[in-house]
């Protein structure tokens, strides 16, 4: 088994998500998956299990359980696998659905992946369920972007949008995480994407996982493909169209992800984002 890290989101490996990479587990099974995911301390590991050419099983674990899909351990297993056998496009079998991942190397070297989304879906959150995941954020209603409601988003993994009314109020995460665990538990949520929008095309997000044992990630493509599917849903934007997304700044591991929206209901959100090798 040969083990890979790469961050994902950045050209830099200062920045961005570090996720590990095993480009072939064949022979890998559940408890050996979730052992090495343990090891590595990452918020996800992939594990790809090679098919027909271009197609792969893939398993995503966090270093506490095993998730249903990870967009940033997409992008950076595409781009190890582009470094290796050149671009192209890959066809991964998620325990979400069918995602394509195509991968481009620039003349720069710097090497980039389009991951497209199953079909999102968004749906209410109940008013208890509101009350009790502000509470565990330790927010208040008066903190929230009335323009951009609250809302659960899927595009492989199920993801609360929640909106700040200030980049202040997005600054100050400091969150009771056995609180937000349990309720995340209880809700089948990977990840909670906090954002704060900037402008109309630029957003910046947080996105805290504790139940995969990780206080915040620095990029998740995941949450990123949902609020796709959220914003062309709920109308609030005019698609085709194509966002910005700015996470892990408050980290100091900045990340930058790119959505696009295609007009037609129900298709995949497109997320775009660089990756480099770890040392």
């Amino acid at each position: 088994m040969e083990l890979l890290r790469y961050a994902a989101f950045s050209a830099d490996p200062a920045g961005g998500n570090p996720a590990g990479v095993v480009l072939d587990a064949t022979g890998l099974g559940d408890a050996e998956m979730q052992r090495v995911a343990a090891e590595v301390g990452y918020s996800e590991t992939a594990f790809l299990l090679p098919g027909v050419e271009g197609h792969f099983e893939v398993r995503y674990f966090s270093p506490k359980a095993e998730v249903p899909f990870c967009g940033h351990a997409t992008i950076a297993s595409a781009a190890a696998y582009a470094e290796r056998h050149g671009p192209g496009v890959l066809h991964l079998d998620t325990r979400a659905g069918l995602v394509e991942v195509s991968t481009k190397v620039w003349a720069d070297g710097t090497t980039t992946a389009t991951l497209i989304s199953v079909s999102p879906q968004t749906k209410p959150i109940s008013a208890g369920d509101l009350a009790a995941l502000l509470e565990a954020l330790c927010w208040t209603p008066g903190d929230l972007d009335a323009t951009l409601p609250p809302r659960a988003a899927f595009a492989g993994a199920w993801h609360p949008i929640v909106a700040a009314a200030s980049r202040q109020r997005l600054a100050k995460l400091d969150y009771n995480m056995a609180a937000l665990a349990s309720l995340m538990a209880q809700r089948d949520w990977t990840t909670i994407d906090l954002v704060y929008r900037e402008s109309a095309q630029v957003f910046h997000a947080r996105n805290p996982f504790p139940p995969g044992g990780v206080v915040e990630d620095p990029a998740t493509g995941a949450a990123a493909a949902a609020f796709g599917g959220y914003l062309r849903g709920l109308g609030l934007v005019a698609p085709p169209a194509t966002m910005t997304v700015h996470q892990g700044q408050d980290m100091g591991r900045p990340s930058l992800l790119t959505i696009e929206i295609p007009a037609q209901p129900g298709t995949g959100i497109a997320v775009t984002g660089a990756a480099v090798a770890l040392s």
